[in-house]
């Protein structure tokens, strides 16, 4: 029978999960390794389960490590939300918070979370940067980012939320007048809408085995939105989020034999976070949304 967790070990859980590793951890809170490594030990021997692959100076949440991290979030949430009321959430919620994300997060599937935040907190005013730069905690221009990779800043609050995939979509007014494709070689003999100066769609086919160069892409434009709306109206294939491509009736989801790797989704903010109630509210909140996405 497990006795009753040490909430300092799921603490240290979080920390280990949130930033990497042992050493990283220890960094950023400016702990010590030998506990961290201490704690996860004693953690791992109470429940019986093995929580982290270790490799290289990382440590990667085995399965059953990603479920304990779901439940010890959970806990922590429920921590914090009992810590704002006792400080006074009426005072301390309130004011501005500046989130970004891709075009495609801030388009499709950020405005109905936001929405549902702004009934939940109504003092709370957020800032939504449509954006695909790289730099924009760095450079402080954010309070919060959404971001496909997991950020490496030492001075960076992070934690992976889940994952999105992505896919092949068509417009149906284009399958009826092409036969879809089935295996990879038959995408070649189809309409493709790419991306101009950005090498990442001609990256996603290589995990189809095509090897294409820019000029492949008979429609090309860096623009997200427009890209889209130029497969949407049936001008040929191209890839979107299966959260986004599956909300458009206009479009189906090819059934290639090849799939692309699921992408990571993560959350990042500065270290501010853990004494910014008002940020970490709306970290929080998107933390749980996010966590729903694909699932």
């Amino acid at each position: 029978m497990i006795k009753e967790l040490d909430w300092n070990l799921l603490q240290s859980f979080i920390a280990v999960s949130e930033h990497g590793s042992f050493s990283a951890a220890a960094r950023a809170t400016k702990g010590s390794q030998a506990t961290y490594s201490r704690h996860i030990a004693t953690l791992e021997a109470q429940l019986d389960s093995h929580l982290f692959d270790r490799a290289n100076g990382a440590a990667e949440l085995t399965q059953r490590g990603m479920e304990v991290l779901q439940h010890a979030l959970e806990m922590a949430d429920a921590a914090g939300r009992l810590s704002l009321d006792i400080e006074g959430r009426e005072s301390s919620l309130s004011g501005t918070v500046r989130v970004t994300a891709i075009t495609t997060v801030s388009t499709y599937i950020l405005p109905s979370i936001l929405a549902e935040l702004r009934l939940k907190e109504p003092g709370i005013d957020i800032e939504l940067v449509a954006s695909n730069k790289t730099d924009n905690l760095l450079r402080r221009e954010a309070d919060i980012a959404i971001r496909m990779y997991r950020p490496t800043q030492a001075d960076l609050f992070a934690r992976k939320v889940g994952e999105t995939s992505f896919d092949l979509f068509a417009a149906n007014s284009y399958l009826e007048r092409n036969p879809a494709p089935r295996t990879a070689d038959e995408i070649l003999n189809h309409e493709f809408v790419g991306f101009d100066k950005s090498d990442t769609i001609i990256n996603a086919l290589k995990r189809f085995g095509l090897n294409v160069s820019r000029e492949f892409f008979s429609c090309r434009c860096d623009d997200p939105i427009v890209y889209w709306n130029m497969i949407v109206a049936g001008y040929g294939i191209g890839f979107n989020q299966v959260e986004v491509g599956e909300s458009e009736p206009k479009v189906s989801r090819l059934d290639v034999s090849v799939k692309p790797n699921p992408v990571p989704m993560w959350l990042a903010a500065h270290s501010e976070l853990k004494t910014n109630p008002r940020v970490r509210r709306v970290f929080d909140f998107l933390a749980m949304k996010l966590s729903e996405i694909g699932h």
